[in-house]
């Protein structure tokens, strides 16, 4: 790679026009040879220089700029154009000037936001929260990210995603005021951490389908306690209490399923729940009911990962689905003039079979 000499680069500022730059992100297009993203931000202009292979920097960039973003090219000949993102080709090698987006679309420029958020001159209720009074609102906001997925409206979820990006970063705040730990500290723990659970993706591990990764990540991740002075973990206990009961019990059974503890066939699970439903009817007070209703709801989870079907999600979806109908049994009585009370059983499951008819 070429030393970025000021007086190898004088010329090419020149040409472009940058001689009175304030700000600017100077990069030899090598060293993005293999990235997926560009390494600078969007919210400051940056430089290419050197650039051969405008296939390959192009996808990198439309990461993080829109088709139409303007570039102001010098090709090796000394012609300057401009010209948009999508329109930039093979033909156009040397140096290319990215103007900075919007200002916004940095994780920069955000977190700014949330730090003048809770300083002193900031907003009073940003300022007073902690992470225990925010621990509700992330909560809400990771539900409606899955409202957003379920609905499969991708405005709405970039939104959401969002609104979940904002807690991270006021924890991050928070976490930052208290010396506790920064934001850099969070996102780089979280890179060490997928570099060395991935071994087959950045290192020279090779795996054998899916299953294998999971093995060998239970693995890493026993090795990373040991290393820490950790106790013992058995193989359920980094699973968070605090999760939704279906999804709990889903991450326990494909737990312990990657060490052997399963059926050997789904006809076992079919088997399992005859079997529970059967002593559910033989339930002699509300304690054995609720017992057995619990091994229910387990047993009905598993038969769901057996399948490959998100339990949370069809229980989701059927709960949609009544809404749907039953607001149909709902506007039809007052269509009718009836008020629902006073309907029979049977002319409100007419009514049901209506909305079934009409796809609801």
């Amino acid at each position: 790679m070429a030393a970025l000499s000021f007086s190898r680069l004088a010329p090419v500022f020149s040409a472009l026009g940058l001689d009175d730059c304030a700000s600017l992100g100077l990069i030899h297009a090598q060293a993005l040879q293999n990235a997926h993203v560009p390494t600078f931000s969007p919210d400051l202009p940056a430089l290419l220089v050197d650039v051969t292979d405008v296939e390959a920097l192009r996808m990198i960039l439309l990461n993080n700029y829109p088709p139409q973003h303007l570039l102001r090219v010098l090709s090796v000949d000394g012609t300057v154009r401009e010209l948009p993102l999508a329109e930039w080709s093979d033909t156009d090698s040397g140096s290319v000037f990215i103007p900075a987006r919007e200002r916004g679309h940095a994780f920069e420029t955000f977190q700014e936001i949330i730090a003048h958020l809770r300083a002193p001159d900031g907003c009073p209720w940003d300022r007073k929260q902690t992470h225990q009074s925010l621990r509700q609102h992330l909560i809400e906001e990771a539900y409606e990210v899955i409202d957003a997925i379920d609905a499969a409206d991708p405005p709405k979820l970039a939104e959401e995603f969002g609104d979940v990006l904002l807690q991270i970063f006021l924890h991050a705040q928070i976490g930052y005021e208290a010396d506790e730990y920064r934001l850099v500290d969070v996102v780089k723990g979280i890179n060490d951490k997928i570099i060395r659970r991935h071994p087959h993706v950045f290192a020279e591990t090779i795996v054998d389908g899916e299953g294998q990764v999971l093995t060998n990540w239970e693995a890493i991740k026993k090795e990373e306690r040991k290393q820490n002075g950790e106790e013992e973990k058995g193989i359920l206990d980094g699973v968070p209490r605090a999760l939704p009961g279906l999804h709990l019990a889903l991450e326990y059974q494909e737990r312990a399923a990657r060490v052997g503890f399963d059926w050997p066939e789904v006809d076992g699970v079919l088997d399992k729940i005859r079997e529970e439903i059967d002593e559910v009817r033989q339930s002699q007070n509300q304690a054995e009911l609720a017992d057995e209703l619990g091994d229910l709801f387990f047993v009905l989870v598993n038969l769901a990962r057996w399948k490959k079907v998100d339990a949370e999600a069809a229980l989701q979806a059927a709960n949609r689905k009544f809404k749907r109908r039953f607001g149909h049994i709902e506007k039809r009585a007052r269509e009718l003039g009836r008020a629902l009370p006073e309907m029979s059983l049977e002319e409100m499951d007419a009514l049901w079979d209506e909305a079934k008819a009409q796809g609801l």
